[in-house]
């Protein structure tokens, strides 16, 4: 059995090929493509039984291969960011793993191709159907407001959240503070759990705005983050939170 991945960050693609040799040894990886224009020339004239596409590529979008060659087998997406996913299934898609890829979650991606193979075009739309009903719609973007004017904001710029007395602000990577227009309680509900935590009832933080962590004690741990909040010591992990905080950053027990 063959695949191929379409990766431009070379990390990426090393740890992905490498998860693949280690779950699915029998699964030969033909070739990593890292752009749009190589993997357009490389599907022309090849064809292959799977293929892990990441969607963002370095000149340009994935979906783009799709329209300007054939690509016939089952796809796999891997990507950073979950907007895609309705439109991934609509390409060859059978299964959308959000990075980083996790080794429980690619081991049930690989089962379902291989269940898809020995199935039929019946097997393949109820996987279809049945993931689009899995896939939770998470906030993309903000609008902001300032004065008399409006932007909108990426959840990946984003580095925390914080409510300050009734109101709640955000932080960018750049170090601009704003003022929001939800409660933490939503803001929870409406952010991909995968890249923010709630580490109290103050703060919520995404994973790339962790500098370092030290512990205060042995359920506490204050989070340095980069930017950092006006006041550093409040970023500080609560005790009931603790233990999922620990899961969260990827320890296992």
């Amino acid at each position: 059995m063959k695949c191929v991945i379409i990766e431009d960050e070379t990390l990426a693609a090393v740890r992905l090929a490498d998860l693949i040799k280690e779950l699915a040894p029998d699964i030969h990886i033909e070739a990593i493509l890292p752009s749009v224009l190589e993997s357009v020339k490389w599907f022309t004239g090849n064809t292959t039984d799977l293929a892990f596409f990441d969607i963002n590529l370095s000149d340009g979008n994935a979906f783009e291969i799709f329209d300007r060659t054939e690509v016939a087998c089952p796809v796999i997406f891997t990507t950073a960011y979950n907007e895609y996913a309705i439109k991934a299934f609509r390409h060859n898609g059978i299964d959308y793993l959000l990075k980083p890829v996790v080794r429980d979650e690619l081991t049930a991606a690989i089962r379902k191709f291989r269940k898809m193979t020995l199935g039929t075009t019946t097997n393949l739309k109820l996987l279809k159907n049945q993931f689009i009903e899995e896939v939770p719609a998470y906030q993309s973007r903000f609008l902001v407001r300032y004065g008399e004017k409006f932007r909108t904001i990426e959840a990946t710029d984003i580095a925390w959240f914080q409510a300050l007395e009734k109101s709640v602000f955000l932080s960018t990577f750049q170090g601009q503070m704003i003022a929001i227009d939800f409660s933490l309680d939503r803001l929870e509900s409406m952010l991909d759990p995968r890249h923010f935590f709630r580490i109290n009832r103050k703060i919520i933080i995404a994973f790339r705005g962790i500098g370092t962590m030290t512990a205060v004690s042995r359920a506490r741990i204050l989070v340095h983050l980069n930017p950092p909040l006006s006041d550093p010591l409040k970023a500080i992990v609560s005790v009931e939170r603790a233990q999922d905080f620990r899961k969260w950053l990827g320890e296992v027990k």
